[in-house]
């Protein structure tokens, strides 16, 4: 028998004995690219309902931060919180899948899905950074932001945080392949999976009702951090109301208004500014330091200068420009808040017309929420007035140069609504001038998580010096004019702002829990000599009275107080001016 012998010569088939050719190296895979291919060969079979829970799930621990962080704080020091936590997950879990299901097939399953993940992490993030309660009215307010305003919020910082919220989920749903099922038993096993659903979520609410019932009553607010369902019910509750309003006419206010004696004994014309301040809120308004204490610092050195009337105890209708332009100058205000009537009617500008003035709205921000309806409009050229506005925004002075063509005319009498941008943010840098940057270090990006409370109240402030100078630009412009017109001014801005205070930022929480800095703004008066005269008021008189509070409800008696339009639906206790006009 011979024995083996060792080859020197390579086998021709055996691929791991072929030469290398000359120059070349043997390349190995990479381990995280084997990785990644396995990752993207990863297509698993998932039927609907096992999709469905894992995404109930991931709704309720991983986009809920916000509603879990308000919860535990406002059940305060009680015991049993795990158990509580636990059985209010459990209980959102289910009702996700109860609610989804009926909706979900082969065809709706995964856009559905992917819409929701969407909405979820947007939301998410908005209530994680600002705070933002996803109540009807804030929904009403996303939906009317115009592009530069939306622009503005779109950040790297948002950008980030969705993609890290959103793209695990949203990739699990592109790679799976879903479970087809003959007809019956899919509709047994969907039906199964609801029943099962609804006794998990009616078993886990049932252990903490009482405890949850009574917290959801003594805070009804939490139920608009809930996620995705409460920006969906919001939705499709505004959606569903602006579809109603569409569909009925507006209910006339003050068709029998008629100008009072003074204007036949008139020799001029009035001219009638009403500045519809933004998001200005009284604790930085520098005209609110009360006499002998020295300010932090002094936001309104120019209107100090001139003799206007300062009101500084003003609550707003609202926490943002959705609910407040309109509830101000509407009949019911505040005090009797309706928001379907308060859209279903007329407004104080309708008033004025029924009366025959001239009413115009000027705007400078994403329009009047309905306020204007019928009223003469118009909005600054930026093509006319390259030096203000930069393409897509325009700097507040805007208003008054693109409004002098409407003073030319002396011949009839003019109630000009300036629509103000003023202090919106985040990007309050952007809302002035570079020559007013004067408190330091100031923050210029739209990420307010970039900046110290110190840089984003120093930008805050430097547009408030901006507000101030566009005021008394105006003030100086109808001085001119008073040889020719009887002139008055009244800013009021349509809500406040918070800066910081208790981790809260910009503005929008619902009434009911929204701290001061988002409900109480600013108002100031200037009257002319001559307009003074020829409606009988005594300006001295209504500085002693300008201290006492104030509300949005009073502007429209005050307006038509001070214009002398007489009409049934005019409550002179509402009128401020009232108690100073012989």
């Amino acid at each position: 028998m011979s024995e083996p012998r060792l080859s020197l010569v390579p086998s021709l088939s055996s691929p791991a004995a072929a030469p290398t050719p000359a120059g070349h190296e043997i390349k190995r895979a990479s381990p995280f690219a084997s990785i990644g291919a396995a990752v993207w060969r990863w297509r698993p079979e998932l039927s609907t309902e096992t999709l469905l829970v894992g995404l109930g799930l991931y709704f309720t621990l991983a986009c809920n931060t916000p509603f879990w962080r308000g919860l535990l704080a406002s059940r305060g020091s009680e015991g049993g919180a795990l158990f509580y936590v636990l059985a209010i997950g459990v209980a959102l879990s289910a009702l996700n899948v109860l609610l989804l299901a009926p909706l979900l097939n082969r065809w709706t399953t995964k856009p559905l899905l992917g819409g929701l993940i969407l909405v979820a992490a947007v939301s998410s993030y908005y209530a994680g950074q600002f705070g933002v309660y996803f109540d009807p009215s804030m929904l009403r307010n996303v939906l009317r932001t115009d592009l530069a305003e939306a622009r503005e919020l779109l950040t790297p910082g948002f950008f980030l945080q969705v993609a890290a919220l959103a793209l695990p989920p949203l990739f699990v749903l592109q790679r799976a392949r879903l479970r087809q099922r003959p007809l019956k038993r899919a509709l047994a096993i969907r039906g199964a999976a609801v029943v099962l659903a609804l006794v998990v979520a009616a078993g886990a609410l049932g252990s903490v009702f009482k405890d949850f019932s009574g917290q959801m009553r003594n805070h009804k607010e939490l139920r608009y951090l809930i996620t995705p369902a409460a920006p969906l019910w919001s939705l499709a509750r505004v959606l569903s109301r602006d579809a109603q309003a569409a569909n009925l006419p507006r209910q006339p206010v003050g068709t029998d208004a008629r100008l009072g004696a003074s204007w036949a004994a008139a020799k001029k014309p009035a001219l009638f500014v009403i500045v519809v301040g933004e998001t200005a809120r009284a604790a930085n308004w520098g005209l609110n330091r009360k006499p002998g204490q020295p300010p932090a610092r002094d936001t309104t050195p120019e209107l100090a200068r001139r003799a206007v009337i300062n009101f500084p105890e003003v609550t707003s209708c609202g926490t943002n420009t959705e609910v407040s332009v309109p509830c101000m100058f509407s009949l019911q205000g505040r005090r009797h808040y309706d928001e379907d009537a308060i859209r279903a009617s007329e407004s104080l500008l309708d008033t004025l017309r029924h009366a025959g003035l001239r009413v115009v709205w000027n705007d400078n921000q994403s329009g009047c929420k309905g306020v204007c309806a019928g009223v003469e409009s118009m909005r600054p050229d930026p093509a006319a007035l390259p030096q203000l506005c930069d393409g897509e925004r325009c700097l507040d002075e805007a208003l008054l140069e693109s409004s002098r063509s409407l003073l030319r005319d002396a011949n009839g009498n003019l109630v000009l609504v300036l629509h103000q941008l003023g202090n919106h943010g985040p990007a309050y840098f952007r809302r002035y001038p570079d020559a007013f940057r004067r408190f330091t270090p100031t923050c210029d990006d739209e990420d307010l998580s970039k900046c110290s409370r110190e840089q984003i109240a120093n930008s805050y402030d430097n547009a408030l010096l901006y507000t101030d100078h566009v005021l008394a630009r105006s003030i100086d412009l109808l001085q001119e004019l008073e040889p020719r017109y009887d002139t008055a001014l009244l800013y009021v801005s349509d809500h406040g702002e918070s800066l910081g205070e208790n981790g809260l930022y910009l503005h929008g929480l619902p009434y009911s829990i929204a701290p001061a800095e988002q409900t109480r703004v600013p108002m100031v008066m200037w009257i002319s000599s001559g307009f003074a005269a020829r409606t009988r008021l005594d300006p001295a008189c209504l500085r002693t009275q300008a201290d006492k509070p104030a509300a949005h409800d009073n502007l429209f008696h005050t307006v038509l107080g001070l214009l002398d339009v007489h009409t049934a639906v005019r409550d002179d206790t509402l009128d401020l001016t009232a108690t100073c006009r012989s």
